[in-house]
């Protein structure tokens, strides 16, 4: 009987171990945005299982899920235009909109087009998920030298 009333006790920290961790890129403020969710299930695990929702309220929402991948496993967003984003999660890639929320996709190659320009990264930064926006990469001008010389 005694065993009994400790067995949760000692099945506290098997249960402790499961994460839930989210972390948000705002497009155009909190309503039209990107966010990855990672979560495993027990502290021994080496993957997680990552998702992503993708967001445009009120018109729409969806959850969409991508491949398990490790702990660390950085995932790059990049705008090719249209409300469309590319993930780019190690070697693997998907494509998600906002438009609908409803289109997604894995992609087996770069796009004839490009990826687009780099927005920032999901990554891990002292054991929490974060989105690190790109830097803001700014067009020549004439004032910093960007123009050519004339002969």
């Amino acid at each position: 009987m005694y065993v009994r009333r400790l067995l949760p006790l000692f099945l506290l920290p098997l249960i402790a171990g499961c994460s839930d961790q989210r972390a948000t890129f705002e497009i155009k403020g909190s309503a039209h945005a990107l966010s990855l969710i990672r979560v495993t299930s027990y502290p021994w695990e080496k993957t997680a299982k990552y998702s992503v929702v993708a967001a445009r309220m009120p018109d729409c929402m969806r959850r969409h899920l991508m491949f398990e991948a490790r702990l660390d496993a950085k995932v790059e967003v990049y705008s090719p235009g249209n409300d469309a984003w590319i993930l780019k999660q190690n070697e693997r890639m998907f494509v998600v909109e906002t438009r609908t929320c409803e289109g997604f996709a894995k992609l087996d190659k770069v796009p004839d087009e490009g990826l687009g320009a780099l927005m920032g990264t999901f990554q891990m930064r002292q054991d929490a998920l974060v989105f690190v926006a790109a830097p803001k990469v700014e067009p020549p001008s004439a004032a910093a030298g960007g123009e050519p010389a004339a002969n």
